[in-house]
């Protein structure tokens, strides 16, 4: 099963600056061009000039964000900005965050895992990919030969024997301070020790043997990297954060639909058509959204979504879903029949996947109803976690509709995975989202 191994990574040294905070960055898929520029100015030394560096007009093949980021990862090495571990190492890594004012702990530890393809099925991925990202990422492997951002695996593990042999090497005698510990621009608090006992990583080591790892988050980054090292043949490892399935700090998140570029939309009848497969219930909002919580409460009431993790039904008894276009009234869309909906679904794929709230969004309503072709591209389609965001895009008419989703459920991720199965791309959301500049990994 998982081979995972430590990792002797690079880590910013107090050259770098005085506040971490300062160095590190959000994945770079949730940046934009606004938030780039603030990472650029926040520190030279910034791990955006590295993993999301600008692009200039003069950029040729020979000069561009990738030798330049190329270039800084070599100088920052030579000047001791960035240093390696002096010995091999599991990191444990602790993110504190907060939703609706509830604290959540995620505990997860950052390793090299290898690299396997996935019909080996030890590796299971949940979603699909885009060519796009992974030829902007095989640049980057390809200049730098470096991961600068962790795979987010999950792995199940009831027992918690991993994260106890963890926890016990930092409390041999007293309760051992992080090596670093921050506060980033969101109020997380970041937290990673640097565990290098040479019985507890073999003990890690061997517990996760008989483990699948399943992709929660950096799909394209791990096909990336699969292709690279098999060209190569060298790096046949990567570097990953694994959290446990059974974390009480996992939380997925929804990722709403927005949508435009529609021909020809008249909303009462698209209502009409949705009325056959749905029960419509309209939904006031009130000034500012104000009592968009309570729709969101009624939301989730309505898809009666089955409780826990792993061991549970991974099947939700109700779909449910919000529809807004437009003019302060939300609708609440609940499906009437799900037998006759899988009648519509591809064929060729399982009862679970038939039945999950995004593929019956994808495939029913926009496919079938609303005959939009090439959802993909991004012609069509936006994605927000944010509901209110949603809304505002909508009034401010940057897309005509916006779907409000519940979010995926991890044991929809796990039996979709275990199906070799794949579902739309962004269907999940693993929240927080990992930091990137914590630990460096050089694949050779």
């Amino acid at each position: 099963m998982a081979v995972i191994l430590p990792l002797q990574g690079l880590r910013y040294t107090a050259a770098a600056g005085p506040s971490l905070a300062d160095l590190v960055t959000p994945p770079y898929d949730i940046i934009d061009s606004q938030a780039q520029k603030v990472y650029y100015q926040r520190s030279p030394y910034n791990i955006i000039r590295l993993e999301y560096g600008k692009t200039y007009p003069n950029d040729t093949p020979e000069h561009n964000r990738y030798t330049m980021a190329a270039a800084a990862f070599n100088e920052w090495q030579e000047k001791g900005i960035l240093a390696p571990e002096k010995q091999p190492a599991i990191y444990l890594y602790k993110q504190e965050f907060k939703i609706n004012n509830q604290r959540y702990i995620r505990t997860g530890f950052i390793c090299k895992v290898k690299l396997e393809p996935y019909a080996k099925g030890e590796i299971l991925p949940h979603e699909e990919t885009l060519p796009l990202p992974k030829n902007d990422r095989m640049a980057l492997i390809k200049a730098c030969n470096a991961n600068f951002s962790p795979i987010f695996g999950l792995y199940a593990d009831p027992a918690f024997a991993v994260e106890n042999y963890l926890h016990q090497a930092i409390q041999l005698k007293n309760v051992k301070p992080p090596e670093l510990e921050f506060t980033d621009e969101t109020g997380q608090t970041h937290r990673l020790w640097v565990v290098t006992a040479q019985n507890v990583i073999q003990q890690v080591c061997r517990a996760m043997t008989d483990k699948l790892i399943y992709i929660a988050d950096g799909h394209h980054r791990y096909e990336t990297a699969l292709e690279y090292c098999l060209a190569q043949g060298n790096g046949q490892y990567i570097m990953m954060t694994l959290v446990n399935l059974y974390d009480p700090g996992l939380v997925i998140m929804p990722t709403h639909r927005l949508i435009k570029n529609l021909e020809r939309l008249d909303i009462s009848n698209l209502l009409e058509i949705l009325a056959e497969y749905f029960i419509i219930e309209e939904f006031p909002l009130t000034l500012n959204y104000g009592n968009l919580p309570q729709f969101s409460e009624t939301l989730t009431e309505h898809s009666d979504s089955a409780k826990g993790l792993v061991n549970n039904t991974p099947l939700r008894k109700r779909h449910a879903f919000g529809l807004y276009c437009g003019n302060h009234k939300l609708y609440l869309l609940i499906l009437k029949d799900k037998k006759n909906i899988s009648l519509l679904m591809p064929g060729d794929k399982s009862i679970t996947w038939q039945n999950l709230d995004v593929t019956i969004l994808h495939y029913l309503v926009l496919e079938k109803l609303l005959k939009v072709k090439n959802l993909n591209t991004g012609n069509y389609t936006g994605y927000t976690s944010n509901a209110r965001e949603a809304l505002i895009a909508v009034d401010k008419k940057q897309y005509q509709l916006a779907f409000l989703l519940n979010p995926t459920l991890i044991s929809e991720v796990i039996t979709i995975a275990k199906n070799r199965e794949k579902m739309p791309q962004k269907s999940t959301f693993f929240y927080p989202k990992l930091i990137t500049g914590l630990v460096i990994s050089k694949l050779s």
